[in-house]
């Protein structure tokens, strides 16, 4: 049976693709990119964003679990960078993880990234690229950017396959589009 919901169409890396509207709160729909198992997507965006970052100097990708964990290991096999994955739950075997709080637009819920003890040393001084699927209201940018201070580590650019939203917030994002909100 056939998907009735209203989509929006958009072209990126050019691949097509239709993504469906959600409601996110009473009045506010968003366009949803959800590239987990879109290999092709996935590996035309790295292909892509590789180029955009090659006039950049920087050591490490550094992204937040989940979505985007495959976009930042094709970027790493793109561009030869180790990545390191933010996680937003602690396990004991992460040692003295350091952590940041967000506020995830898709959840509606506070959420805590925490940097794995084992990465700390991997990150101390070190120049890095912050990589994100969408940036929307940029609270998961925030807790990633809080966590890179922490971790002594300097961010030289921030990416993302798309942005949405207030589209002048975000002009200094490396990105392949931009999404607009829907209101009613």
């Amino acid at each position: 049976m056939p998907d009735s919901r209203p989509v929006y169409p958009i072209d990126i890396a050019g691949v097509h693709r239709d993504l469906r509207l959600f409601e996110v709160k009473p009045g506010l729909r968003i366009a949803i990119l959800n590239i987990l198992g879109d290999t092709e997507l996935v590996q035309a965006c790295a292909s892509e964003l590789s180029k955009k970052l090659a006039a950049k100097e920087y050591d490490v990708l550094i992204t937040a679990e989940s979505k985007s964990i495959p976009l930042a290991y094709s970027l790493s096999i793109e561009t030869g960078k180790p990545y390191v994955v933010l996680r937003k739950s602690f396990k004991p075997y992460m040692g003295k993880a350091k952590s940041a709080e967000t506020l995830s637009i898709t959840t509606g819920q506070p959420q805590t990234l925490y940097l794995d003890e084992k990465d700390q040393d991997l990150l101390n001084g070190k120049s890095v690229v912050i990589v994100d699927d969408v940036i929307s209201t940029g609270s998961t940018l925030q807790g990633m950017r809080l966590l890179m201070d922490k971790a002594n580590a300097k961010i030289v650019a921030e990416a993302a396959i798309l942005t949405e939203g207030e589209r002048a917030k975000w002009e200094h994002i490396i990105s392949l589009g931009h999404l607009p909100v829907f209101t009613d």
